[in-house]
């Protein structure tokens, strides 16, 4: 038998040879199953370690029928909201012997309709998607043709499909509370600021204009690109046609971030004489000056909550389709 580090290919055959013992015993052992001897699993762990010896995955995924491998999906892994929520997902997975592997889709639906075509060649065990822009009818048909056998679960999002599962955040009911908190503080005339027209942006919209309309206050909306410059534009914008506007909320805080920014290149007060409100609850809050106001989406509770789902499906465990995450305000400086 070759000796460790040489280069040689070391079975639980030989393993066994060199102890032995059948080779039924050291999977046994290589699988922590009961039915070995106290001493003799301490000899066969020694000689495991000894010989570095390594489980053959593939060989292992044909006779269980499967992979162990997770594909997780993110349209942009620049979002840095989306990425933060996949490490928390990986982890998770990671902890029960699951390989993690993030694809960066694209924003285009077809391309994110061909990975989910590419999860079925990796032979994947289940997939998660980062955000509700994997919400649409390119990638719905993807994984009734291509992945109709394996749970695939959506953060913030959800697709009518009998083996998909939604982890929604309540961000429409979340802006409604944002505009809520406006009026108290005595704001009146409200832009909202959004950039993409996904299915979760939406909902903000429409929680933002459901409050204005209840509430009797002045709401415009505005769209700008998804950059620091977008958003600060945007912001010069909505002061220049509407300079009576004294409360703003950006769909991200990163948006926020830049508005505050602009605001105060403009020389008006924050909070006093326009109040800000992001959405997230992410590192930008604190590197806005002031530090900004944002509705915590719960990404913490919304990522566990996927990976939970996940877990429980591959275990063939019966859970929800749908799992409502309730979001809440931070206040900060720019309120």
């Amino acid at each position: 038998m070759k000796k460790p580090g040489k280069g040689g290919n070391i079975t639980i055959y030989d393993i066994a040879k060199k102890a032995g013992v059948s080779p039924s015993t050291v999977s046994r052992v290589i699988n922590n199953r009961p039915g070995v001897g106290a001493a003799t699993r301490k000899r066969l762990q020694k000689l495991l370690k000894e010989y570095n010896y390594f489980p053959n995955e593939a060989a292992r995924s044909l006779v269980n029928q499967t992979s162990r491998f997770i594909g997780i999906l993110i349209d942009d892994i620049r979002t840095i909201h989306h990425t933060e929520g996949a490490y928390i997902i990986e982890r998770q997975l990671v902890d029960l012997g699951y390989c993690c592997m993030i694809f960066n889709t694209g924003r285009d639906n077809e391309s994110k309709a061909r990975y989910i075509e590419i999860m079925r060649t990796r032979r994947v065990d289940g997939v998660v998607m980062m955000g509700s822009t994997f919400q649409n009818d390119e990638v719905a048909a993807s994984i009734n043709q291509h992945l109709s056998d394996v749970p695939v679960v959506m953060a913030n999002g959800y697709l009518e499909l009998p083996n998909t599962y939604g982890i929604l955040a309540d961000e429409q009911n979340g802006v409604a509370s944002c505009v809520e908190l406006l009026y108290k503080k005595g704001k009146s005339k409200l832009a909202f600021v959004i950039d993409v027209y996904t299915p979760s942006n939406r909902l903000k919209q429409r929680g933002f204009e459901e409050a204005c309309q209840r509430l009797g206050l002045q709401g415009e909306v505005y769209q700008c690109a998804s950059t620091l410059a977008g958003a600060y534009e945007v912001t010069q914008q909505i002061m220049r046609e509407r300079p009576a506007t004294d409360g703003i909320i950006y769909v991200v805080d990163l948006l926020a971030a830049s508005g505050v920014r602009a605001l105060v290149d403009l020389g008006y007060a924050v909070p006093e004489q326009v109040a800000v409100v992001g959405v997230d609850n992410s590192i930008y809050r604190e590197i806005s000056n002031p530090k900004l106001t944002s509705l915590d989406n719960k990404l913490l509770d919304l990522s566990t909550a996927a990976a939970d789902t996940l877990i429980a499906a591959l275990q063939g465990r019966r859970v929800p389709k749908k799992v409502l995450i309730y979001s809440s305000i931070v206040e900060r400086e720019t309120t």
